[in-house]
């Protein structure tokens, strides 16, 4: 993977936020880690949750029954408008909206027993840095939830995009663990399908899991 890529402008992800959920790709990948996320962690009504770089909400949507506040944080108001109208239309009463980008603004002062993000973390450019302010943001017993790609040959978004090509799991936990997590695991929930002029390529998605166990 590349060491420092820049982090994609969220006028970008602005620009396909109301066109988002019509795929239903993105659908079913939001559905099938969100259902990984409830058979790894013991998710209750007394949990608060952060979805960081939550999207439109494919993830959080699925399991907002089962958790109790949570904060839905994006880069891109775009999709935090979407986020805004389902909430209102489904009448949800446990989710809030927040513009953040971790690496530039403040972190919230509140924190959290549960910090999940998917197909987020390749864009983020400093990984060790991102762990740890995850760390911080967790209660102690706090799970990290990550759903991303596995280390691929920068064909998934292309040359023109200058982000993480996946990750190797052992190098990802190891600097889980560097940042203070415990108990990292890791499975593979879903694959994504490309098409490139010399054939299909798969992509998989792992989730990885890990605890804040210190006090």
């Amino acid at each position: 993977m590349t060491t420092q890529p820049t982090q994609l402008d969220a006028a970008h992800f602005d620009s396909k936020a109301r066109q988002w959920d019509d795929n239903p790709l993105f659908r079913e990948r939001g559905l099938k880690i969100a259902d990984a996320i409830r058979q790894a962690v013991p998710l209750n009504r007394g949990m608060t949750a952060l979805d960081y770089g939550c999207g439109t909400g494919l993830l959080s949507f699925p399991l907002k029954d089962e958790l109790g506040a949570i904060l839905m944080a994006d880069s891109s108001g775009g999709m935090l408008e979407v986020v805004d109208e389902k909430i209102a239309a489904q009448g949800v009463t446990n989710m809030t909206t927040l513009q953040l980008d971790l690496m530039a603004d403040p972190a919230p002062t509140q924190r959290f027993d549960l910090i999940m993000t998917a197909m987020t973390l390749h864009h983020v450019p400093d990984t060790d840095r991102i762990l740890s302010i995850f760390h911080d943001l967790l209660n102690p017993g706090g799970y990290l939830c990550i759903a991303d790609l596995d280390q691929e040959d920068g064909s998934f978004h292309g040359p023109e995009v200058d982000v993480h090509h996946g990750f190797d799991r052992a190098e990802l936990s190891r600097r889980a663990a560097q940042a203070g997590f415990a108990a990292v695991q890791f499975q593979t929930v879903f694959s994504i399908a490309k098409e490139h002029d010399s054939g299909t390529q798969d992509y998989p998605v792992f989730l990885m899991t890990a605890r804040r166990e210190d006090a």
